[in-house]
């Protein structure tokens, strides 16, 4: 029989770094179960561990010497992703939004991006307004300007203009990007005093008899 072409062929392996034997320190800053920390040779941890059917993970490779900790490696890598996954799902890629106009852009097609513009920013992203210029439109820059600083005047309080309109060939842009808000500053208590002060009863009043 010949052997089969695919016999020879082997997954690859992938090794655990800085997991038990694979640890390169001489020492480590052995870290237990029950809260007990000592600086102690590799080896000797790595016996430790595994005694309590565990595994030794450099979690500080950087700290002199490496902190290391006695776990389990699966539920240490399951910790991992899940740091990982969380991590991407609060990070916020900002993008660039384009709204384009005309020179003579009409004041119905104008609010329409303006909202999409508010929109945009209030979720964190820029806005780059551009106006295009076609054919003899070009010797009207100064109105795609004029329309851009409108635009950005309009938008000031929800977004920052980054510098003055720029002409790029047929294009004039201006890029806005979102403001920081603040958030509200509590009310102030009111004074206590105040309504014990009304409440008390006046001196002299028809109660009273001499």
């Amino acid at each position: 029989m010949f052997p089969s072409k695919f016999s020879s062929r082997r997954l690859p392996v992938k090794i655990r770094e800085n997991v038990n034997e694979t640890i390169r320190a001489r020492e480590v800053r052995a870290v237990f179960p029950d809260g007990t920390v000592e600086v102690m040779p590799t080896p000797a941890a790595i016996r430790k561990a595994q005694e309590l059917g565990l595994d030794l993970i450099v979690v500080s490779p950087t700290a002199e010497p490496p902190v290391a900790k006695a776990m389990d490696y699966g539920q240490w890598q399951y910790e991992q992703k899940k740091k990982q996954h969380d991590a991407k799902k609060k990070q916020h890629v900002i993008q660039v939004k384009e709204l384009k106009f005309r020179p003579n852009t009409d004041d119905h097609d104008y609010e329409f991006k303006r909202n999409h513009a508010i929109r945009f920013l209030n979720e964190g992203n820029r806005v780059k307004a551009v106006v295009q210029f076609r054919g003899r439109e070009i010797a009207h820059v100064d109105l795609g300007k004029k329309l851009l600083m409108r635009f950005a005047e309009d938008l000031s309080q929800h977004g920052a203009v980054e510098g003055q309109p720029k002409l790029e060939g047929r294009n004039a842009h201006v890029i806005i990007s979102p403001v920081k808000k603040e958030p509200p500053k509590a009310a102030k208590p009111k004074p206590q005093g105040t309504q014990a002060q009304v409440a008390a009863p006046v001196a002299g009043g028809a109660g009273d008899q001499t």
